[in-house]
């Protein structure tokens, strides 16, 4: 029996229809799926006019806003992080709200932490801009909900987080005492965080001692002190977390740009007035000593997802406020980071580690 044309081509485009949104299921799952197969730590800074992610003006709650602050360049604005050997998923606002639903999300640190959150908030936010939210603050804890979406997200301030103590021998850090892990236990995904403040010296350093069990030490080097630290940490993941629940993650060491001959610039340069980033996939200043610490002390702790931030920052010299930061800084700042810009990148990487999982 004789086809007809019309008769074949109607149910070619029902086939069609029918299979479409299966098969762009299955692409968006691949694409999802595909930095399984690479390091996506790996990788270099290329423009793309389609960032940033979002308009930090129309957040309100918004610091580190570089360009509200007077930052005249625009480009450090447009450049997206591209593996190796994949593409990272794009971040969904509303896709992450969804996927969190009724979840509590907590970042623990010092201000690199909070640099982090404040890029997340406004992710969020701008993906549900009519949606009503609260902010509100009690002592160190700090907290954005999205009631519609039953999401919060939390940035409790804790710079060391093991013990500051004040006795009469002075401020006493103990290296073996971590802070108060209550809060931790009460959030479903947790990205702790600390290092910056374990290098200062001199006046910027907030302790006079050392202490492990009963022994105080008036000095010792401080990536030791960090390195006892974390370890103390980590074995607070490995007696309160099992595999699941919550997801534990660690922002790992962020870059500061103070000495120009890192990245074969000359003495005396800083990250005032660098407007683009290191080309290629290697810092010519070597791996960082906070790093190799990290990695170090987290080898093998499986219930720990490392955030490895260090090389993608390395390579950023543009994205520091410089000058632009805050209506009368005091100082160059070259540790935090412009937003929009560099965290809203840590935000995607947290975003495709979660999608893996």
């Amino acid at each position: 029996m004789e086809k007809h044309p019309s008769s074949f081509s109607f149910l070619l485009l029902l086939i069609c229809l029918l299979w479409y949104p299966v098969k762009g299921f299955h692409a968006r799952s691949f694409q999802r799926d595909q930095p399984e197969k690479c390091n996506i730590y790996d990788g270099s800074w290329v423009l793309d006019n389609t960032y940033p992610l979002y308009n930090a003006s129309s957040c309100p709650f918004i610091g580190f806003n570089c360009q509200k602050d007077g930052r005249p360049d625009r480009q450090y604005l447009k450049y997206r992080w591209k593996p190796n050997g994949c593409q990272l998923p794009r971040f969904d606002g509303q896709d992450f709200l969804q996927r969190n639903r009724g979840k509590m999300i907590m970042f623990v640190g010092d201000s690199l932490s909070n640099n982090m959150w404040q890029s997340l908030i406004c992710m969020l936010y701008t993906a549900v801009p009519t949606s009503k939210y609260t902010l509100t603050q009690k002592g160190r804890l700090s907290t954005f909900s999205l009631p519609e979406h039953d999401v919060s997200v939390m940035f409790l301030k804790d710079g060391f987080l093991v013990q500051l103590a004040f006795e009469k021998e002075g401020r006493i850090l103990k290296l073996d005492k971590l802070n108060d892990d209550r809060m931790w236990k009460a959030a479903d995904i947790l990205i702790f965080n600390s290092y910056h403040w374990w290098m200062h010296r001199g006046k910027f350093q907030t302790w006079n001692y050392f202490q492990i069990g009963d022994k105080l030490y008036k000095d010792m080097d401080h990536l030791e002190a960090f390195k006892i630290a974390l370890g103390t940490w980590v074995n607070w993941v490995k007696s309160n977390i099992n595999s699941t629940t919550p997801k534990v993650f660690w922002q790992g060491v962020s870059a500061v740009h103070l000495d120009g001959r890192e990245w074969n610039g000359t003495k005396g340069q800083d990250c005032s007035k660098q407007t683009t980033p290191v080309e290629g996939s290697t810092y010519p200043g070597g791996p960082h000593p906070g790093e190799t610490a990290v990695k170090s002390v987290l080898a093998n702790s499986k219930n720990i997802n490392l955030l490895d931030i260090t090389l993608l920052t390395q390579l950023r010299k543009d994205g520091h406020p410089g000058a632009y930061a805050g209506s009368k800084p005091s100082y160059k700042d070259c540790s935090h980071w412009c937003l929009a810009g560099v965290p809203d990148t840590w935000n995607e990487l947290m975003y495709t580690s979660l999608l893996q999982s």
